[in-house]
């Protein structure tokens, strides 16, 4: 692992921080001694659903989002100094390409995937002890959302395809948009540790694991401190010279918990994206409770940052879904529609939705549930229909909450919350509601973005002033226990389980 470079002086000028999300691309350009955002851009990224369980994205036009996204921040600032760019980043989705060309290999086998499932249940049933070595090695569970499968599956496509195995480089999406960039095939720690092949505790890639899902080492990228250099642009980059340097790097939603500050026992993030991540700081890296992961957050000033966190496959997913179906207009967004509509209901009448589209993430682990709908009468409108799509977004988060808590780990006792869900504050506030403790609303659309942003000031020698609390949501007097109960059975038809009569 290479070292971390030694801090420069502060500076004038501007970092130029990009998150390349799973449905679009972010450029923001700060001020590097206050992190105080000038200019903002972005572009969309497309995603397919080739099949069912299959969620797939073009390399080359996440690249292309990226340059948009660049060129029309550096086009909105009327004057800028960029002295470093930072790169936040969607986790596990696996990139493979050539290094001779730099040309993908094949698509980008998207986080959301499930096309391994069947894989990774073979490797269980052939190695017994494979689960419990991930999960104690890892923190992590082993599932089809995690890289490694998916690594697998491109290098044997791409190999049946003619491609030699020295020529092949694999990563996930930091890395592309790294090698893109500078050159250089490295990741950072935090992403790496989404893998399944990362130890937690020596901070390298392990033999065992590598041996475990037949990933070479040579494929793989160099690992690198969060803040520890990425190279320099070895290519014009919009108006941006050749020879800007890559300061820091970090997983998208590790960038938010990095921007809220989210470090103090007590405190954790909930990111509202595509999928969701919640995210708790932990003094170690020891494993947690079943179905919550354990996951390097950062590598920092030469140390590591661990966190616990559960991993929710469909929120903003769910939102989408269910405006489609319930006739949103062309052009507007979902989660504003629903929103909308559900103003107009005092409760869902008791529908519950689970959006298991392919399966359930944490703290279930059940890629074999599917989604549904419970509890229709012929009473049921479409404005019980909007609200049990916010109702389950809010809810798989308390799940995820409520397992955190379930080992004896310090209990949550405030929510930061960012990503584009937020805009809703009927959401924000169902999910104070069924939390039960209050959430700290970030007024920031862009939080991952500016997270790695205020990392890359920190490594140029700045120390950015923490940025202003959110707005604080308050839970109001609801039958949180009914709700609760109710959801829970949900979740059990869900999973094809048995289940008592709603009381």
């Amino acid at each position: 692992m290479m070292a971390r470079s030694s801090p420069r002086q502060p500076r004038d000028g501007f970092v130029l921080a990009v998150d390349q999300g799973t449905t679009n691309c972010k450029a923001v350009l700060l001020t590097v001694d206050s992190a105080t955002p000038r200019a903002e851009a972005s572009a969309p990224a497309s995603i397919s659903f080739p099949a069912p369980g299959r969620v797939e994205q073009e390399a080359e036009q996440l690249w292309a989002a990226t340059l948009e996204a660049i060129k029309e921040s550096l086009e909105k600032a009327e004057s800028t100094k960029v002295v470093g760019l930072a790169i936040s980043s969607q986790r596990e989705s696996a990139v493979c390409w050539s290094r001779s060309t730099g040309r993908p290999l094949g698509p980008v086998i998207g986080w959301q995937d499930a096309r391994t499932q069947a894989w990774c249940d073979a490797l269980s049933s052939a190695e017994p002890s494979a689960r419990e070595v991930v999960r104690r090695r890892t923190g992590l569970a082993l599932d089809p959302m995690f890289s490694a499968p998916k690594f697998r599956a491109s290098i044997d496509a791409a190999l049946a395809n003619g491609a030699e195995l020295s020529d092949i480089a694999v990563g996930t999406v930091d890395s592309w948009l790294v090698w893109n960039l500078t050159g250089q095939h490295a990741t950072d720690l935090g992403n790496a540790s989404r893998t399944l092949l990362l130890d937690l505790h020596s901070l390298d890639w392990h033999d065992e694991l590598l041996e475990l899902f037949g990933v070479p080492r040579s494929c793989l990228p160099e690992l690198r401190p969060s803040d520890g250099g990425f190279g320099k642009t070895s290519r014009g980059v919009g108006t941006l010279p050749i020879g800007t340097p890559v300061v820091a790097v970090l997983a998208d939603s590790h960038a938010a918990m990095y921007y809220h500050g989210a470090t103090r026992p007590g405190a954790a993030k909930a990111t509202y994206g595509t999928g969701s991540s919640v995210m708790a700081p932990t003094p170690t890296a020891s494993p947690g409770a079943d179905g919550i992961a354990t996951t390097l957050a950062w590598h920092v000033d030469g140390a590591p940052t661990y966190a616990r966190e559960g991993n929710v496959l469909a929120t903003g997913a769910a939102l989408d879904w269910m405006a489609r179906t319930l006739g949103v207009p062309e052009g507007e967004a979902g989660g504003r529609y629903l929103t909308h509509l559900a103003a107009g209901a005092s409760d869902s009448g008791g529908v519950s939705f689970v959006p298991a589209f392919s399966g359930l993430g944490a703290p279930h682990w059940d890629r074999g549930a599917t989604g549904v709908i419970v509890g229709v009468t012929a009473g049921t409108t479409r404005e019980h229909l909007a609200m049990a799509a916010l109702e389950a977004v809010a809810h798989q988060v308390v799940d995820v909450v409520e397992a955190m808590e379930s080992d004896g780990s310090t209990p949550i006792d405030v929510i930061h919350a960012d990503g584009g869900a937020t805009a809703s504050d009927l959401l924000m506030q169902v999910q104070a509601d069924l939390l039960g403790r209050p959430v700290e609303k970030s007024d920031v659309p862009s939080a991952s973005a500016l997270g790695v942003g205020r990392l890359a000031a920190h490594a140029l020698g700045c120390r950015p002033a923490p940025p202003p609390p959110g707005v604080r949501v308050d839970p109001r007097p609801i039958e949180r226990d009914r709700a609760r109960r109710s959801w829970v059975e949900a979740v059990a038809r869900s999973r094809g389980m048995a289940i008592h009569s709603r009381q």
